[in-house]
């Protein structure tokens, strides 16, 4: 067994095939389908179920990929390391991060540490829910992670660092029901159409339990594109919960955002999984340490 085998086993199933996966890695399907054989001689069983043009992994291929990830995080650490002497002139960044968090205070963060670090490419993987974040850290899908929450920071599976807070808005359109300069309460949305985001999110919460509370509204659309909120209420299809870091970019379009009243506090953190960074990692925290507001 080698990096290059785990590799190509990552790419299959990152990537959903064996067809995108050669795409992506810059060879030819027959060679990357040699490999994975290959691979799975050494390992004694198969990887994958092989149906049609499909493949679904099997459970050994399932307990693979952890151990995988973290054999290539831990050449791609040693890579860095050497690249650390070179001042980080080169090498790459992932970074999970929920979507609002991704546009602000993550817009900051890159734009300080690219700054600093010009050559190191920072790459930013979607995910939507905290515990998402988390399981991407802790597989070594992503080295380091940004995260909102209404509830005490990740300690168990990571090391969490807070990075500030963050609250909840109110979004409209323009011609919206509630006059701009006022926070609005809970209890005003009754009777409202609301745009909702999916479950595990601090915006979801805030809604789900206006309804525990008896706060009757009718749900116009559910999203997990957190991307199509803001379209959705200046197409006048709803009102929406998002949190404080969406306020400038939909005012620059026009929305009316208001705050909520009492509006909950929501803590942001960045989170690494535990044991030694790369030199990469240990930069970025340290830059967003750095401008943190806590």
């Amino acid at each position: 067994m080698d990096i290059r085998q785990l590799r190509y086993f990552l790419a299959i199933v990152d990537h959903g095939g064996f067809n995108r996966a050669a795409t992506a890695l810059y060879v030819s399907q027959p060679a990357l389908s040699q490999t994975v054989r290959s691979l799975e001689r050494d390992l004694g069983t198969e990887l994958f179920h092989r149906i049609g043009k499909r493949v679904v992994l099997t459970e050994a291929g399932t307990a693979l990929i952890e151990p995988a990830r973290a054999a290539v995080r831990g050449v791609e650490t040693a890579r860095a390391s050497v690249d650390a002497v070179r001042d980080l002139r080169s090498g790459r960044l992932d970074i999970a991060a929920m979507p609002s968090p991704a546009v602000e205070p993550l817009t900051s963060m890159v734009r300080d540490f690219t700054g600093r670090h010009p050559g190191v490419r920072v790459c930013v993987r979607a995910a939507f829910t905290p515990r998402d974040v988390v399981d991407m850290v802790r597989t070594g899908a992503g080295e380091l992670g940004l995260l909102t929450t209404p509830g005490p920071l990740p300690e168990k599976e990571v090391v969490s660092y807070p990075v500030g807070v963050q609250g909840l808005a109110l979004l409209t359109p323009p011609d919206g029901p509630f006059p701009a300069g006022r926070a609005v309460t809970g209890a005003e949305l009754a009777g409202h159409r609301l745009i909702i985001v999916q479950r595990g999110t601090a915006a979801r919460a805030y809604v789900d339990e206006l309804r525990e509370q008896g706060v009757e509204f009718t749900v116009a659309a559910e999203t997990e594109h957190r991307v199509s909120v803001l379209p959705l209420v200046l197409a006048a299809v709803g009102l929406a919960v998002v949190t404080d870091s969406w306020r400038e970019t939909a005012e620059r379009t026009g929305a009316r955002v208001l705050d909520l009243d009492p509006n909950p506090v929501l803590r942001i953190g960045l989170i690494s999984r535990k044991g030694q960074l790369s030199p990469a990692a240990r930069a970025f925290l340290d830059s967003a340490l750095e401008g943190a507001c806590v």
